[in-house]
């Protein structure tokens, strides 16, 4: 039977050596628990500026953060994290979330940091344009001062919540307009907004009209009218989705938008009935449709003339369903699957069907670029016929990107899936020119017609014009 090992620790350096050991030990310990003091102890601060973008007076904006790292192997104490302007500040702190004008003797365990929360409320002042509002943030320890600026740009603003228009009513540029809740224009009312607007919306505050919509841009940026989301705070400013987008009513009629960019909306416009009368229901001139979630133009059994608009980068360009009457003139409906928006739908849908029946079906597109890149549509037009109602699907003179035709349907000189060779595309850094370079097959491939300009305002040839909405 074998005997259980031990052992016997004769020699008489070990006992010396264990307590050496022991004592290295308990004194590296105490010294972790221990604070250090010293003026050349080490901390970092993750950001030297806290940069906000515009800030609507009485919205608060986005909450930012920041941290402070303790970057020694011993506990240290901040004698102090102080916002600089008070309880008079436009600026908010909370400190590992506790909200605070200053927190004091905040400890910190070697190696470890704390979160400093930020948030600023801009209050309303007489100026029209931006104006900027700074503070900053004091941290203090062993006798050392560091500091984080905090910069953002106010902008007082026409405030609307659950907004009716119940008169005429006219928009003009002196400021900015914030709606929350809804607008709604009622039945026989009309909103007119004038050139420059901007028109910010909230997550839950669609534009509904029943009566009528006229906006009057006009083609330089500036005057250019903008419809977008209220955030414009990173990464929140060019998210889709962002507000749910302009609802056609059934009794809307005679809506015009010229020079008018949407972006970010859910359904950017969504339209249903045919118009009341003998104007379409909605004329589109020179407009930019962008990044929309779900739909750029969505429309059912409507009416729609559109020209020189760029329809771009949406779940769906266009879809109609339904039937109706419409017309595409120099348009350009094209998407890049991104990091905001999944290819997955051709960019233009006509169907003169839904679930309660068929209608009849009348549209022609003249002039036009349907196109798509990066996502998993082999046909990016796609048309659907069902019963016997009266159909007319006309494409004449367009570049597209199909491998099956659509059925059902006249064609005259069609490009077919050769790229438009759009300016500049990088959709990593989303970035789209959707102008075209100068050997695309889509310059001087049109046929002459009464649109006399491009999106950008500028003069078409007497000749031959180029395809989409933008003249080389």
């Amino acid at each position: 039977m074998k005997r259980p090992l031990s052992f016997t620790f004769s020699s008489p350096f070990f006992f010396p050596l264990f307590l050496c050991v022991l004592a290295s030990l308990l004194l590296f310990a105490c010294k972790k628990d221990s604070f250090i003091t010293s003026r050349d102890a080490r901390i970092s601060i993750t950001i030297d500026t806290l940069k906000y973008d515009t800030v609507f007076t009485k919205l608060g904006s986005v909450t930012q953060s920041f941290k402070i790292i303790n970057e020694n192997n011993q506990k240290l104490r901040l004698s102090s994290v102080k916002l600089m302007g008070g309880n008079s500040s436009a600026y908010k702190i909370n400190i590992d979330g506790v909200a605070t004008e200053e927190a004091k003797d905040v400890e910190l365990e070697a190696n470890d940091s704390v979160y400093v929360f930020v948030q600023v409320t801009v209050d309303p002042n007489s100026q029209n344009l931006p104006f900027v509002i700074r503070d900053s943030i004091q941290v203090a320890y062993n006798g050392n001062t560091q500091f984080v600026q905090l910069e953002a740009w106010g902008q007082n603003a026409h405030f609307f919540r659950d907004k009716h228009i119940i008169s005429d009513e006219t928009w003009t540029n002196d400021l900015p307009y914030v709606i929350q809740g809804f607008l709604f224009i009622e039945a026989g009312k009309k909103l007119m907004i004038e050139k420059g607007c901007r028109i910010y919306l909230h997550a839950d505050a669609p534009v509904i009209v029943d009566g009528t919509l006229i906006v009057n841009g006009e083609k330089d940026t500036a005057d250019r009218v903008y419809f977008t989301g209220d955030r414009l705070d990173e990464p929140y400013k060019g998210f889709p989705a962002a507000w749910p987008g302009i609802y056609f009513s059934p009794l809307s009629k005679d809506n015009v938008l010229q020079y008018a960019v949407i972006k970010n909306a859910y359904q950017a416009l969504s339209l249903e009935a045919p118009s009341s009368n003998a104007s379409p229901k909605l004329l589109l001139k020179e407009c930019v449709i962008d990044n929309a979630y779900d739909a750029g133009i969505l429309a059912l059994n409507s009416s729609i003339v559109a020209e020189n608009c760029l329809i771009s980068n949406c779940g769906k360009n266009i879809s109609i369903t339904g039937g109706g009457d419409y017309q595409f003139t120099h348009c350009t409906a094209v998407t890049y699957s991104n990091a905001y928006i999944d290819h997955k739908s051709p960019v233009l849908f006509l169907s003169n069907a839904t679930n309660a029946g068929t209608g009849s079906l009348q549209a022609v597109f003249r002039n036009c670029i349907f196109w798509g890149e990066g996502g998993l549509v082999d046909d990016e037009v796609i048309v659907n016929r069902s019963g016997t109602n009266p159909f007319s699907v006309n494409f004449d003179y367009n570049l597209w990107k199909v491998k099956t035709a659509p059925t059902n349907v006249t064609v005259n000189h069609i490009i077919n899936d050769q790229p438009p060779l759009f300016d500049s595309i990088n959709v990593s850094d989303r970035y789209f020119n959707f102008r075209l370079k100068e050997f695309s097959p889509a310059i001087d491939a049109g046929t002459p017609s009464s649109v006399l300009i491009d999106l950008d305002g500028k003069s078409r040839p007497v000749g031959l014009p180029d395809l989409g909405c933008f003249e080389k």
